[in-house]
């Protein structure tokens, strides 16, 4: 047994020594062909429309690969010799409270910019983007005054997080190569999903695959994506990815290591397994921490059931922008509710962790695209049991409702109608035309008490039905439920962390309704900032 152990590791490290001396010439092939291709697209007039994606896709790769050898400090210091002593010292220098001024008019400048500086579309008028915009300053308000402690609130924070949120939906909503980028990134992400229906077809003939029914291609997709996604982390893609990313809001927004990371991963891999990334440190996070890494989970979807909206006929695009704008947003809400108070142990540093080392590491690629579709099985069974079960229930209790509602002569009393209600005036603000409030403040009220699920299959039979909502109002809406946040993903959340973090299982308990109500929130903040630009 020693023998063989000594014998893969000798294999291993001939294998190793055998790649570094040919990487240059496999690495340098390789840019060859992502170079040949980028030219051979852009010449080709089949292609050639999309040179905006293409020349983004092949030239990252490319500045990937060369700088494998070329030292970041290449680029770095140059950019460090203008930057340091002509903005960062001089901004520096400027007392806190002139800085904040000049922050807080550079975020109205770009908020009444966008609701007022551009062309009115179909059945928008420059009231309903002047109430979007007072939605947005009663939503800021309630935060502030919700505020746990108001003295310590990191105001750079919260500036930078809303104009992020605003510049983003700008980028793609009013540009064409915003909306080029991320209608690829939509595109992509759903032909890449689409292709779990050739597995699905070995069970199902081609009729039943064309039905698109939720228990055949949505949930062949979810198992797909998550075994893909678990072989990109034992080859280490996705924690490159997330580290990349998550570092631009480390720096820009002033919050800890570990906040980023989860944030940043939230809308790929889903609220439970993104603080699965900094296990070694959920369990030492502060409060405030573990706030920001719930709410971002809430404020987000994963990209596991990313195709179970597109199936439903929700637009692409939509659901990618909205969890991109919702990350800074979820940051900025998170950090005014709860501000940080304590010293978090990974401020200054972006660690994540490369996954489970221990008995069930897995051998290879291969295995670990095996482990993960088990794993998919079981949270596409998760999903399906906890759709049918809550949809059930609440249908029980619309009926006992209704039941005590005939008493008064009230003939459809359902739990939506009563929390429609309740959502009425927070509807308004999000600048949805007034006929259409009280159908947009019912969905938002199936997504909190079902699932985003339901209240996605009730929007799309309000679409197909014949009196379907505008299209102001739908991509509002369809934005507004791009989000976890209901009372079964708050179970799942305190499950997860409680998990990860057995010591601090009263602090979690204690504020994951405070986390849901501000992922909530911030999808809604988000639906009426696309308010301002539609």
């Amino acid at each position: 047994m020693v023998k063989d152990t000594e014998s893969q590791d000798i294999r291993k490290e001939r294998r190793r020594a055998l790649y570094k001396k040919y990487r240059p010439f496999i690495l340098g092939a390789l840019a060859a062909v992502i170079l040949g291709w980028w030219i051979s697209a852009t010449v080709l007039k089949a292609t050639r429309h999309r040179w905006i994606v293409q020349t983004l896709f092949a030239w990252a790769f490319i500045f990937i690969i060369a700088f494998r050898f070329i030292p970041n400090s290449v680029i770095s210091k140059p950019v460090a010799a203008v930057w340091m002593p002509v903005v960062q010292q001089p901004w520096y220098k400027i007392p806190y409270r002139i800085r904040l001024a000049i922050g807080w008019l550079c975020l109205l400048g770009i908020v009444f910019g966008s609701a007022f500086g551009f062309p009115l579309q179909a059945n928008t008028t420059y009231g309903d983007r002047a109430i979007s915009v007072l939605g947005l300053a009663v939503f800021q308000t309630c935060f502030f005054l919700s505020s746990t402690q108001r003295s310590n609130i990191p105001w750079p924070t919260v500036i930078v997080g809303l104009f992020l949120q605003q510049a983003i939906a700008l980028f793609v909503l009013k540009t064409d190569a915003g909306f080029s980028i991320f209608k690829w990134i939509a595109t992509l992400a759903g032909d890449f999903l689409s292709q779990a229906d050739a597995g699905s077809g070995f069970f199902f003939d081609v009729d039943t695959l064309k039905k698109h029914w939720f228990f055949v291609n949505t949930l062949g997709s979810i198992i797909f994506f998550i075994a893909f996604v678990q072989m990109m982390f034992y080859l280490g893609v996705m924690q490159w990815v997330i580290r990349h990313f998550a570092w631009f809001f480390f720096k820009l927004m002033g919050i800890s290591g570990a906040e980023a990371v989860v944030a940043s991963a939230s809308p790929w891999i889903g609220q439970g397994e993104s603080a699965c990334l900094v296990r070694p440190y959920v369990d030492l996070m502060t409060e405030s921490e573990l706030h920001l890494t719930m709410t971002s989970g809430f404020s987000t979807i994963a990209g596991s059931v990313l195709s179970a909206y597109i199936n439903l006929g929700v637009p692409p695009q939509n659901l990618v922008t909205s969890s991109v704008m919702s990350i800074p947003a979820s940051i900025a809400i998170s950090k005014m509710r709860l501000p940080e108070t304590e010293e978090p142990v990974t401020r200054g540093r972006v660690t994540v962790d490369r996954g489970d080392e221990g008995k069930h590491k897995p051998a290879n690629a291969l295995h670990a695209f095996s482990q993960g579709a088990v794993f998919g099985l079981i949270v596409a069974g998760q999903i399906l049991t906890n759709v049918l079960t809550v949809l059930a229930l609440v249908a029980t209790i619309n009926g006992l409702l209704t039941w005590i509602g005939r008493g008064f002569g009230i003939h459809h009393l359902t739990l939506e109608l009563i929390i429609g209600y309740i959502f009425y005036p927070i509807t308004f603000f999000l600048g949805v035309p007034r006929g259409e409030i009280l159908r947009v403040s019912q969905l938002l009220a199936e997504k909190l008490i079902a699932n985003e699920f339901a209240a996605y299959l009730t929007l799309q039979s309000i679409v197909k039905s014949d009196s379907p909502l505008s299209p102001r109002a739908y991509t509002i809406v369809s934005y507004a439920l791009c989000g976890f946040a209901n009372l079964g993903s708050l179970g799942i959340q305190i499950g997860v962390l409680g998990a990860l973090a057995p010591s601090r299982g009263k602090v979690i308990a204690r504020i994951a309704l405070s986390a849901m109500i501000c992922g909530f929130l911030s999808t809604l903040q988000t639906a009426g900032i696309v308010g301002m630009l539609v």
